[in-house]
């Protein structure tokens, strides 16, 4: 039992490192080939688990060259255009000027309700709001609303709108994150300062957020029962 503990242990190890090589993505953005490259990986790591009596390596070993494969297939892509068309395909209008293009829909095989689920996800719930959509190569569509239909902005409006700067969580659970200290050129003395005005320890933070302009958000934990 401890051995089956240890080898999965060390295949899920694997996993995460070869997954991090292989770059962050959530499910749905995932690439064809990335895609396929991850279904392999977790059927892979479940032989060695399942088969307690097969040495390590001979589910290590495949792992590993799907892992090369993938980062060498995407190295290549980026080098060339024509390979990462034939990979990944390429971007399909299937609303142009309003208008909703049925042929591409049909190479797609994209149906009507899928079409309309996926402007109402954009935010766009009516098709006259809908200029152009364009299906991305992982899926997604990606809907650009006509000019009279979008929101009325600042510049639009010749209103001055103050930056708000870049927010990140310095304390999360009261724990310091340093990178987001170091982000925005901080230390743990300020920090701390902050912390002793609000008159708070460290560990009684449930979030303490800062902005780039100085502004800051804290959030207590709530007590237990």
């Amino acid at each position: 039992m401890l051995l089956l503990l240890l080898r999965t242990l060390l295949l899920y190890a694997v996993l995460l490192v070869g997954e991090r090589l292989m770059g962050k993505r959530q499910i749905g953005q995932l690439q064809t080939s990335e895609l396929v490259s991850t279904l392999l990986l977790s059927e892979l790591a479940v032989l060695p688990i399942q088969n307690g009596g097969d040495p390590l390596w001979r589910g290590l070993l495949p792992m590993g060259a799907l892992i090369l494969c993938e980062v060498g297939v995407s190295l290549w892509m980026l080098k060339s255009g024509r390979f990462r068309q034939l990979v990944c395909g390429r971007p399909m209008v299937v609303v142009a000027h309003g208008k909703i293009l049925q042929d591409q829909m049909r190479r797609l095989r994209m149906t009507t309700e899928d079409l309309l689920e996926q402007l109402r996800q954009s935010g766009s719930f009516y098709l006259e709001e809908v200029d152009w959509a364009i299906v991305e190569t992982n899926g997604t569509l990606s809907v650009l609303r006509r000019p009279d239909r979008d929101p009325l902005t600042p510049e639009q409006a010749g209103v001055a709108v103050r930056p708000q700067g870049l927010e990140v969580a310095l304390v999360s659970d009261g724990e310091v994150n340093a990178h987001s200290l170091a982000l925005l050129g901080l230390d743990r003395a300020w920090l701390e300062a902050k912390l002793r005005k609000a008159g708070v320890d460290q560990s009684q933070v449930f979030l303490f957020t800062a902005r780039s302009d100085g502004s800051c958000r804290l959030v207590k934990k709530e007590k237990n029962g």
